[in-house]
């Protein structure tokens, strides 16, 4: 046994339904060598990456209709990589990536539960320069600024991994980071641009903000 317990649930993307294994509640946790300790992810921490937030079926819902041709897409911070397997089903060039020790293997066997090809991964610190990465038309996220430097933590990626003429897709529940992170997006040459053409009438009063970014040009010096 793998010392945690899971659940799966079905639930549908516009008019596509997704199965997915996540974990059973927030009470799992299971880290016997101590590796996610060591990646800095505490016990109150482990169990998030392991469910389907409200942002992250926002950002799905968005990603289900995005104009994908001719891009490369990073999902940043994907937990269960729900998003990643929309753009996966639409033949998207995606790459999702954590830092979770478990996210990796929860994300192929969804791929497996939904036939589809694993969507490629990437383990990443947002604190560590990861070169091989590559660059990217389009940055995607759902949720992740839920500490206080994490602002200016995914700015840095932002700016580290998008291409001169790039977007970055944002769900944001409103935790206080979204303004200081307009801000570091607007120096960068990011401008943000009306919300995603999103049904607003197919989601609730208290759904997440679509933060989408656009940079048309090379940033000047």
């Amino acid at each position: 046994m793998p010392g945690y317990e899971v659940r799966h649930l079905e639930l549908e993307v516009g008019p596509k339904p997704y199965r997915l294994r996540v974990l059973r509640d927030l009470q799992q946790f299971s880290d016997p060598d101590g590796h996610g300790a060591r990646l800095g992810i505490s016990s109150a921490q482990w169990s998030l990456f392991g469910q389907v937030w409200p942002a992250a079926e926002l950002l799905a819902l968005a990603m289900d209709s995005f104009n994908i041709e001719d891009k490369r897409i990073l999902e940043v911070g994907c937990g269960i990589g729900l998003p990643s397997l929309v753009l996966q089903r639409r033949g998207a060039q995606v790459v999702a990536s954590d830092i979770h020790p478990l996210a990796e293997s929860f994300l192929a066997y969804n791929s497996a539960m939904n036939g589809l090809p694993s969507v490629h991964f990437r383990n990443m610190d947002w604190d560590a320069p990861l070169p091989s990465l590559g660059m990217f038309d389009v940055i995607i996220a759902s949720d992740v600024m839920y500490e206080r430097d994490h602002a200016l933590l995914l700015a840095g990626l932002v700016e580290r991994h998008a291409l001169p003429v790039a977007e970055v897709v944002i769900t944001d529940p409103g935790r206080g980071s979204g303004g200081l992170f307009t801000r570091l997006l607007h120096a960068q040459g990011f401008a943000l641009d009306p919300p995603l053409p999103v049904v607003a009438a197919t989601l609730p009063a208290h759904t997440p903000r679509v933060l989408h970014f656009r940079r048309t040009q090379v940033p000047r010096c």
